[in-house]
């Protein structure tokens, strides 16, 4: 049952298969997709009553990845065997990660597909690994596959019917902060940042796993590639590492371009709009708005804008000549202008919404934060800060870490350390 109240205050949207860099469907089949975080969906409920819940799937373990939609089916992860408690972690050969396919439209499971740890060697505290677990990668699918990164297992390629295809080892060092990465789509390839386990920015191919390219020096990035048509028509990848955001062409791995980033570890996916590449994260929380398409090191040329401002796990959104995000602690939200990176508002959500590590949903005018533990805040895309509603999803007291998914009818798909949601349309 899902308890309802609106306050007079206040979770990679069209996800497409690249073959192009351009929307192909309206389907989110990666990690906040081309469009970083928003959908054309107009049905979106703006809050959900106690009817909403179309069904409420239980997971048999923990996870943080979001779950993927193609077709009539979505791909979600979990984890069970080790880091469940805290108190008793257990045995680290004794960690398998699951990927399950869901039927869209009761919430069964079509299938489910175990993959054991490789070695003893996963980590456990609580205070790092222990607040995402060891299921963080959100999965990618399109037409030739279901594509998973299990960080020390490698990236694994599975048939619509389950069957493994490829596995594809891209490094086997672990990290007491864990891995978080995940998949993304291009052409013919499937590129992974695999920072803590080897390193390497890798692309190989979709067919059979084979390497296509790889890039060294990636340290400290617990971010995902983006995709995106520079401001010179052409395509760019890029992401976060320590000290420096830096740019490739998504066809070789050459290097593009660099600017001077922020000097700490990074979550943060960055965002594209027109162009223009807004990458923040870091302790201190900072943001940087930097032009694409330049070469070379364009710290002086091509950045915008540099403020301290920011989240050190969520990812922004933009919206209409603004960037919104929630930083992670603190119960706080923002809105900057993306042109100056002044600040619009700095709002702290009531009632607490404790920490939130789920990048917000922009859906027909709305931004969805979803906490942690103290449910969904709806709150007005506008330069003036405005809470429309706050939902609870009563019956779970588990964690929220997981970014929502917009399905083709409005439908919202959520999931907990417990269950995976579908969260009906506006009625």
């Amino acid at each position: 049952m899902i308890r309802r109240s609106v306050y007079s205050l206040l979770l990679s949207a069209a996800l497409v298969t690249f073959d192009s860099v351009g929307l192909r469907a309206e389907e989110w089949n990666q990690f906040r997709g081309s469009n970083f975080g928003r959908t054309s969906e107009s049905q979106v409920a703006e809050l959900w009553n106690s009817d909403a819940v179309a069904w409420k799937t239980p997971l048999p373990g923990r996870g943080s990845s979001c779950p993927v939609v193609f077709k009539d089916r979505a791909y979600v992860t979990a984890y069970t065997g080790f880091g469940i408690n805290d108190d008793a972690p257990g045995n680290p050969g004794d960690l398998v990660r699951h990927l399950f396919c869901i039927n869209l439209s009761d919430g069964s499971i079509v299938w489910q597909k175990d993959v054991p740890a490789p070695s003893h060697k996963a980590e456990y505290n609580n205070w790092g690994v222990g607040v995402h677990g060891y299921a963080s990668s959100t999965p990618a699918v399109d037409e030739t596959g279901v594509y998973v990164y299990f960080a020390e297992a490698g990236l694994i390629a599975f048939d619509f019917d389950g069957n493994q295809r490829w596995q594809a080892d891209c490094g086997s060092n672990t990290h007491s902060f864990g891995s978080g990465n995940s998949p993304v789509l291009y052409k013919g390839t499937v590129i992974i940042n695999a920072s803590v386990e080897s390193g390497d920015l890798i692309a190989l191919k979709k067919s059979d796993g084979s390497e296509v390219w790889r890039q060294g020096g990636i340290g400290e990035s617990w971010n995902s590639p983006v995709i995106y048509k520079s401001q010179t028509n052409s395509d760019e990848l890029a992401l976060s590492i320590k000290g420096k955001i830096l740019a490739f062409d998504p066809n070789t791995g050459k290097p593009l371009w660099s600017c001077a980033g922020i000097d700490d570890y990074i979550c943060p996916n960055i965002i594209v709009e027109d162009g223009i590449l807004y990458a923040g994260g870091g302790r201190r929380s900072r943001l940087i708005a930097i032009r694409s398409g330049g070469s070379g090191d364009v710290t002086e040329s091509h950045k915008i804008w540099d403020i301290v401002q920011g989240s050190n796990v969520s990812s922004p959104v933009y919206h209409e000549g603004h960037v919104y995000w929630a930083r992670e602690k603190g119960g706080l939200v923002y809105c900057v202008d993306a042109t100056t990176g002044e600040t619009n508002y700095e709002q702290r959500l009531n009632p607490s919404s404790d920490l939130i590590y789920a990048s917000p949903l922009l859906a027909d005018g709305r931004l969805y934060y979803v906490s942690r533990k103290n449910g969904i805040f709806t709150v007005a895309a506008t330069p003036e800060f405005k809470l429309l509603s706050h939902t609870n999803l009563d019956g779970d007291d588990s964690i929220f870490n997981a970014s929502p998914v917009v399905i083709s009818d409005g439908s919202v798909l959520l999931r907990s350390d417990q269950f995976l949601y579908r969260l009906g349309p506006q009625e």
